[in-house]
């Protein structure tokens, strides 16, 4: 049987400040690398590629220590790391703003003729781009957008869109970059599989082989729905991985991600997802499928 391809992850790491029904949290450890870094590696192992500054470096080692998570790609730059700024509301983060100086200075450091699966996360869509251009010769290449980036920086986010096999998007996000059928939007653009997620209404995943829909899991309480994003698409790419990338096993897949996205939303910044178990994974997956069979 042939080696398992490699995972890796390359995009942000941040200290975030949000208000929401939580109170207020003041440059709180978060980043799309983080979130699926910590997702994905409750199921296989994972690198991870992004730069962070020494403000937080110590932060990010701690929250990672024990886990299969690779850090030898990350890059300490002296720079402050990226901050992002975000007000909650009804489970929806409204973008205030970032800071995101670091990206001035990094040069995504990537394997040379990397042949397993990237994740490129959301960061500056220039960033986001030239990581993929980089990546050029992965198995499976996705990527996922931000709103505000894909606002400022349309060009450069649809460059990171033509370059992607499998892509990750909200509503607002697939509006942004034309929108329309979700099939004929997946056609356009050549892709193997467009992810929507869509919060409290779960997530859908459009193939050639059709429509597939996983609703999110209401029985856990979403506390802070940040990195849910980053957690669906760890957990469903790491789990897909891990059981041969089958299309059979998409399913299954995207039932881990949505798991791995309730984990996530029940604490505050990435402490739920961080504290999560294999063992505890995949009572939640079974949770997911005790409901989706409650629902049919």
């Amino acid at each position: 049987m042939p080696d398992q391809p490699e995972l890796l992850v390359a995009g942000s790491i941040a200290l975030d400040s949000r208000e929401g029904p939580f109170g207020k949290v003041q440059d709180q450890l978060g980043g799309s690398a983080v979130y699926f870094a910590l997702a994905a590696s409750l199921i296989v192992p994972v690198k991870v590629s992004a730069p962070v500054g020494r403000d937080a470096v110590d932060l990010v080692m701690k929250v990672f220590q024990g886990k299969p998570i690779d850090t030898s790609l990350m890059e300490v730059i002296d720079a402050p790391t990226y901050r992002w700024k975000a007000h909650q509301v009804h489970g929806r983060n409204v973008d205030l703003g970032s800071a995101d100086r670091i990206y001035d200075i990094w040069e995504p450091n990537l394997p040379p003729d990397f042949a397993g699966w990237g994740f490129v996360g959301s960061m500056r869509p220039d960033r986001q781009a030239e990581t993929m251009k980089r990546l050029h010769s992965a198995r499976l290449l996705a990527a996922d957008a931000m709103l505000s980036y894909v606002k400022q920086q349309t060009p450069a986010a649809k460059d990171v869109l033509r370059r992607a096999s499998w892509y990750f998007c909200n509503a607002e996000e697939f509006a942004a970059l034309g929108g329309g059928v979700p099939e004929e939007f997946r056609r356009q653009w050549w892709l193997d599989g467009l992810v929507l997620k869509a919060g409290a209404q779960g997530v859908t995943a459009n193939t050639a082989d059709g429509r597939l829909h996983v609703p999110a899991l209401p029985k856990y309480p979403a506390f802070d729905t940040t990195g849910a994003g980053d957690a669906v698409a760890g957990g469903m790419l790491a789990r897909w991985l891990s059981t041969g990338a089958q299309r059979s096993g998409l399913q299954d897949a995207l039932v881990c991600g949505v798991a791995c996205a309730s984990l996530t939303i029940e604490a505050i910044g990435v402490r739920g997802i961080a504290s999560a178990t294999p063992t505890l994974l995949d009572e939640r997956m079974g949770d997911v499928w005790e409901f989706m069979r409650r629902a049919s």
